[in-house]
């Protein structure tokens, strides 16, 4: 990566270290989410006086905005914020059309409310929204080009997100940025790329701008193509021993998925296999329509092969869309996503022990149907202080971080797999 980047040199940055850039106190650092299980970070760059915080993918909680705003002297002159990941949930889930509509939204307002949240807490002089829906060029996964409609879809375009923060922040500074834009951090004036002033993410042609986009881009995706061939003989075996290695990285983490994932591998050699995430071992067989599985995971055994050889990693898998998935019931398991994702000891163990490790001394109360409930102030999923980051409504708190919603009668997870909140009535 360092060669393809030009630069020949790599520095590992310990987390909130100011790096030096130059003799005349200009620095950087990197703030990493509080979670081993997620491993984005967030850059903080003070150069000349000027502070801007890029967020990068990072989901920041509220203390960590405000350290970052501290650190750079008590003012962000920018703040820019991922407010669209391009993310498999929903749209590669199996959802009803009326569902799919619905978790889209929930899904849209959810992000752009965290986005808020971080804005308010830290006041940048300019915050600027980013990232938008993926688009696809490639004919086996352009069918999900309907993501780009920004009506109600789940993943929002930069104009779109700049306009909903506007109305729901009105006081603070919002704008958006196109290729080759500048941005004056002494003035706060925006100059504006010439070229990109006249594209629009609401081009009426957006249809032929995609096909002429993939018709240039063929060559390139033929590659790609051609680097992974159909699989031949003995998938499933290698299949059975790519999940053998990974039961045997952590029992924590088995303990926590707890369920059977079905695997349906389509194309040669492939076939319908239940993989048993079980507390007392992992199990790989065909499947059995007796078997009821929690997760199913649809995608071609040339890119699963890919997986099982190494040339591929989980989540590239993943991102990549190439997968459909369905659930029942429809909650999330982080613990899973987290086993595929890291698949090494070192990281499952650095996850295990953030999580056992929790201190849950300082606690808050909340209020809800003329009852006090007495909750950790931390959410037990990453870290996120629920005294600022969190919503109660419904029965439940809602962590704005993540998403997260935690019944307030039981402090269970109600809409994923994440430990108990440890709530209890006051009165």
């Amino acid at each position: 990566m360092a060669a393809v980047a030009g630069s020949r040199q790599v520095i590992e940055i310990p987390a909130w270290e100011k790096f030096p850039l130059d003799n005349r106190g200009s620095w950087i650092t990197a703030i990493p989410e509080l979670s081993p299980m997620c491993h984005d970070a967030a850059f903080l760059i003070v150069v000349d006086g000027r502070g801007l915080l890029h967020c990068n993918d990072a989901r920041l909680t509220a203390a960590q905005a405000r350290r970052a705003k501290h650190l750079a002297g008590g003012r962000l002159d920018l703040m820019a914020l991922q407010t669209s990941g391009a993310s498999w949930h929903p749209i590669c889930y199996e959802y009803p059309a009326g569902e799919m509509a619905k978790v889209s939204m929930d899904k849209r307002v959810s992000k752009l409310r965290a986005t808020q949240r971080l804005v308010r807490q830290t006041e940048p002089e300019l915050a600027v929204p980013f990232a938008g829906p993926p688009c696809f060029l490639d004919e086996e996964v352009a069918h999900l080009n309907w993501v780009l409609g920004q009506e109600d879809g789940a993943f929002c375009d930069p104009e779109v997100a700049t306009a909903w923060l506007r109305e729901h922040l009105p006081g603070q500074r919002w704008d958006h940025f196109k290729p080759g834009d500048t941005v004056d951090l002494d003035t706060g004036r925006i100059i504006r790329d010439p070229v990109s002033a006249g594209f629009s993410f609401a081009d009426a042609d957006r249809a032929g701008y995609l096909a002429r986009y993939a018709a240039d881009r063929a060559p390139f995706i033929a590659d790609v193509l051609a680097e992974h061939p159909e699989p031949g003989p003995g998938l499933f075996g290698r299949f059975a021993a790519h999940f053998a290695h990974l039961g045997s990285l952590s029992d924590y983490f088995l303990e926590q998925i707890a369920m059977i994932v079905r695997f349906e591998v389509t194309g040669p050699n492939g076939g319908i296999w239940d993989v048993d995430f079980s507390p007392d071992g992992l199990t790989v067989s065909e499947a059995s329509p007796a078997v009821r599985p929690h997760y199913r995971i649809r995608a071609a055994g040339r890119w699963l092969d890919g997986v099982i050889d190494g040339r591929l990693a989980w989540e590239d898998l993943l991102i990549s869309f190439r997968l459909s998935l369905y659930r029942d019931p429809d909650v999330y398991n982080d613990y899973l996503v987290g086993l595929l994702k890291h698949a090494n000891a070192p990281a499952l163990r650095a996850v295990e022990a953030y999580e056992t490790g929790r201190d849950e001394s300082e606690r808050i109360t909340v209020e809800w149907g003329g009852g006090r409930y007495d909750i950790p102030r931390y959410c037990p999923h990453a870290g996120e202080d629920l005294a600022i980051g969190a919503v109660v409504r419904d029965g439940q708190v809602h962590c704005l971080a993540h998403n997260f919603a935690f019944d307030l009668a039981t402090g269970a997870c109600v809409n994923a797999r994440a430990a108990n909140l440890t709530s209890r009535r006051i009165f």
